[in-house]
């Protein structure tokens, strides 16, 4: 397998990278290295330095400096600067799409549509910084004025994932940087990369703005030198962090034991429920990239399907015929549906929940193999699985991260099958087909999905970032990209000014001296 790696000089990206960034200075330790080996074919991409506890501070202290100066800018300023970090990506779409396509596995156009995620909450973004709004409120006293209004936090900490290495600190940095915060990303370091070839980037935009230096710093490690430290640090008041249900229970912990503030993005157990007045030919798309997508490793990904009894045997084959069809090989080839999963270690994660599915009652009716042979050197290629389960069985309950979906069936009305979707630990994304108003309405009610996405007559994977995303339960909590979810990035602060003479006190107390 050849593959053109142009985009690599494109995007600046050495045979080594220095681990840190403050946004137009690089530094830090290179003594150890992070290997960054794609899951395509194999090869190796290129490295960056494992950063040290004394750069960490070097990053901190950099943001420290920055971070009165950039509050005090005015919003539709740190707007404009946004913008521009947006058509700096849109210059460079291509090549970094396909360098998120190469070093994480996911295909050519879902890593377009990644970059265009950056491009678009840019675009939100700048539009917000306009419209940090307050309320005013009426005072109970006379010649009064009460209103609130939302000042920066200050220090903002980034922990993203490697299945979507770059757009998910977009959602935070953005929003952030438009807030007044300034940030600092720690990316994962399968996907190391995508961080460095990102801050390339937009480092031309924060020199000709004179950002100053540590606005939007970049620091890549291991979880104890840097991570821990991050989760733990009195300076940063917000943490938002993507991943493992694992580490969020950490993340969690920590930051909630200083009590500073966490918006945790983590595991997900997604369902489609599929009725009687489903229209199945609509749904079939849905349920197929929704669980093949990315290989399965979206926090979003379709993990179920629970399909009433009497349309049950024509979705399985339905969705076995639509598995025959898939093409899987290179992501960098758009005629295929299906790349790799992110390393091996993922590979042999998938063939063990198969495993114990199996001894747990559960029937493997589709795939579920390991591939090799000429496309499939790097080791990490596997045909998606399709099983037929219990939705109580242990591993249907845990989260697989992996192309494996589950087929549970139901027997009863709309009540039942949504008993079935809440019936998991986890509460991200959920979905029904079903062309029946009731359904439909009863399913978005409060007696419905209790997760924090909830669709009608789409599937659960991907989401526009206009909307709040985020989940319930042991999905984490809190929100990222559109709605009002900026105001977790901000304090809230209540005034009331008194323009009057006198002094009179709230509820009608009377105290005079």
């Amino acid at each position: 397998m050849s593959i053109n790696t142009d985009f690599l000089k494109a995007l600046k990206i050495p045979a080594l990278s220095a681990p840190c960034s403050t946004g137009l200075a690089w530094f830090g330790s290179q003594s150890e290295t992070y290997e960054s080996f794609s899951p395509v074919d194999g090869a190796k991409i290129g490295a960056v330095g494992k950063a040290s506890a004394a750069d960490y501070e070097r990053v901190i202290q950099a943001a420290e400096a920055a971070r009165a100066s950039w509050a005090a800018t005015p919003a539709p300023k740190r707007g404009e600067i946004v913008r521009q970090i947006g058509n700096a990506l849109r210059e460079h779409k291509a090549d970094l799409g396909m360098l998120v396509s190469y070093e994480m596995g996911k295909s050519y156009q879902e890593g377009l549509g990644e970059v265009q995620e950056m491009i678009d909450i840019c675009d939100f973004a700048v539009g917000l910084s306009r419209q940090l709004y307050g309320l005013t409120m009426h005072s109970e006293r006379p010649n009064h004025r009460m209103y609130e209004q939302w000042h920066p936090l200050g220090l903002v900490g980034i922990i993203s994932a490697f299945n979507f290495p770059v757009a998910v600190w977009a959602w935070n940095s953005m929003i952030a940087a438009v807030c007044g915060d300034v940030s600092i990303w720690k990316p994962s370091e399968k996907t190391p990369l995508t961080a460095v070839a990102c801050f390339n980037i937009m480092a031309d935009v924060l020199k000709a703005n004179a950002v100053p230096e540590g606005v939007m710093s970049l620091i890549v490690g291991d979880v104890a030198s840097i991570g821990e430290p991050l989760i733990a640090d009195t300076r940063i008041p917000l943490i938002s962090a993507t991943g493992s249900t694992r580490m969020g229970k950490r993340v969690g912990e920590v930051v909630g034991g200083r009590l500073g503030k966490a918006i945790l993005e983590l595991g997900g157990n997604n369902a489609i429920i599929l009725t009687p007045d489903a229209d199945l030919k609509m749904a079939l798309p849905a349920m197929v990239f929704g669980a093949v997508g990315t290989c399965g490793q979206r926090c979003t990904s379709t993990r179920r399907l629970i399909i009433h009894d009497s349309i049950y045997e024509q979705v399985k084959a339905s969705i076995i015929k639509a598995y025959e069809g898939l093409k899987i090989g290179s992501p960098l080839d758009e005629k295929n549906h299906v790349g790799p999963l992110i390393d091996t270690d993922a590979v042999e994660m998938m063939q063990a929940a198969l495993n114990k599915a199996q001894e747990e009652g559960a029937k493997v009716i589709y795939g579920g193999q390991r591939l090799s042979g000429p496309g499939y050197e790097s080791g990490c290629y596997v045909m998606p699985a399709v099983v037929e389960a219990e939705n109580q069985m242990q591993i249907v309950q845990d989260e697989t991260f992996a192309p494996i979906l589950y087929l549970i069936r139901y027997s009863g009305g709309i009540e039942e099958a949504i008993a079935l979707q809440n019936g998991v630990k986890q509460g991200l994304s959920s979905a029904i087909f079903s062309n029946n108003l009731r359904e439909s309405e009863r399913f978005l009610s409060a007696l419905g999905s209790d997760c924090g996405i909830a669709n009608v007559n789409i599937g659960t994977s991907g989401a526009e970032i206009g909307g709040a995303f985020g989940g319930e339960k042991e999905t984490g909590g809190g929100r990222e990209s559109g709605s009002d979810a900026w105001k977790a990035y901000m304090r809230r602060q209540t005034n009331t000014i008194n323009y009057g003479s006198e002094l009179p006190l709230a509820q009608g107390i009377k105290f005079e001296i």
